[in-house]
């Protein structure tokens, strides 16, 4: 049975591979009015020594195929996943720390989901029993830094798989989106203090707008405390209906929802990745049919969209994926899984929140449907998957 990691990153595969067989042409496409954030703008402010710009070190793990990676952003810690153990390690060397357990239980397999506030890894525990060919599923709580499992994480929702937490290492709840198992699919929305195990009211959201057909994006905006969500309602269909960004208030469930940009000969089709600025009130996602980067101010409803270096707004097979926000520099960072400008392979794109290019990092291997980049703001450096199935790729930006 596949893992999440696993069942996730086949799904985005399929999609693209499906949607892949259209013939990419070239049209005009137009924005809408620019943004202007209400909320102050975080100001440069690394005045550290910084590395040249470009990759770093590869980090290549002692369990195989990697499932799930986080590093402490603000800290010198990191943690990852295989199928068989969780690992610690040194985001500034790159070496392998710790690996627990030693002795995993035999039909048991790991992902790691995310570090949240506190410094406190989640990772999700899959459990085949013998004879059965369904996993049953439990959460861990992990120490990045000392290593070790520290207690269980026991979510308010019967077999519930968790689809996306936070991000959010800041403040204390932590916006937690996931599925019903049991009750097809259901996406429910909640808030919890992973480290205390505690957890607010739980949101069980429409399946026709959140279910995972249509591959939502999740953030979280502590400053508003909202979830904000980017998805496509009509499952990324070719010239289909524009994408949809809903903002769910964590404490009472409110949504505030506004239609995205849908620019190009084909439209925007799924939206494959998202990120939020708390500090600014400014979203970005990536969406596939068209390769652009769309950029919201998320209080004035507006937005304005960029097109990533060398494509047109039907260049599908160059579109961007996961995305990471850098709030202290006030940057954008897009994973681009086929950069378009030569032969380079894959690339992190680096956007202000304006939507002005700043730079472009190649040289990576990424798969299709590639997460957003791990990153400590303050070393401008991050860690991305690749070039191998069992490794991670440093770079510096």
């Amino acid at each position: 049975m596949q893992s999440q990691s696993q069942r996730a990153r086949t799904t985005r595969l399929l999609y693209a591979c499906a949607a892949g067989l259209i013939v990419a042409g070239c049209s005009g496409g137009a924005s809408a009015p620019p943004l202007t954030p209400l909320r102050s703008t975080s100001q440069p402010a690394s005045r550290l020594a910084r590395n040249a710009v470009g990759l770093g070190k590869i980090l290549s793990s002692n369990g195989g195929q990697i499932f799930g990676f986080d590093i402490d952003r603000s800290g010198n810690d990191g943690a990852l996943a295989t199928s068989t153990n969780v690992e610690t390690f040194d985001p500034d060397s790159g070496a392998i720390l710790k690996t627990f357990p030693k002795s995993p239980p035999g039909g048991t397999s790991y992902d790691f989901d995310a570090i949240v506030t506190g410094d406190v890894g989640l990772v999700t525990r899959d459990v085949t029993p013998k004879g059965s060919p369904f996993a049953k599923r439990f959460y861990d709580l992990m120490d990045p830094v000392k290593g070790g499992f520290i207690g269980k994480w026991t979510p308010p929702v019967k077999d519930v798989e968790v689809e996306a937490a936070g991000p959010n290492q800041t403040t204390g709840m932590t916006a937690i989106f996931a599925i019903e198992l049991e009750k097809n699919d259901t996406p429910v929305l909640f808030e919890s203090s992973l480290a205390k195990n505690e957890f607010g009211k739980v949101f069980h959201l429409d399946r026709r707008t959140f279910g995972v057909g249509n591959l939502p994006q999740v953030a979280q905006d502590t400053t508003t405390n909202e979830a904000v969500v980017a998805t496509s309602p009509d499952g990324g269909r070719v010239q289909g209906a524009a994408p949809i960004n809903v903002l769910v208030d964590l404490k009472t469930g409110k949504q505030t929802q506004f239609t995205g940009l849908n620019n190009g000969e084909f439209g925007a089709g799924f939206v494959n990745g998202l990120a939020v600025d708390s500090g600014t009130g400014v979203a970005a996602t990536t969406t596939e049919l068209n390769a652009q980067v769309e950029f919201y101010d998320l209080a004035h409803q507006t937005g304005l969209a960029a097109q990533l270096p060398c494509t047109g707004d039907t260049s599908q097979g160059n579109s961007g994926a996961g995305i990471a926000n850098d709030p202290v520099n006030g940057l954008f960072l897009v994973t681009d899984p086929s950069y378009g400008c030569g032969s380079q392979g894959s690339a992190i794109v680096v956007y202000d929140e304006k939507g002005n290019l700043v730079e472009t990092i190649t040289g990576f291997k990424f798969a299709l449907g590639e997460p957003a980049p791990a990153i400590n703001p303050s070393k401008r450096m991050g860690w991305a998957f690749g070039p191998g199935f069992n490794q991670l790729q440093q770079f510096f930006y």
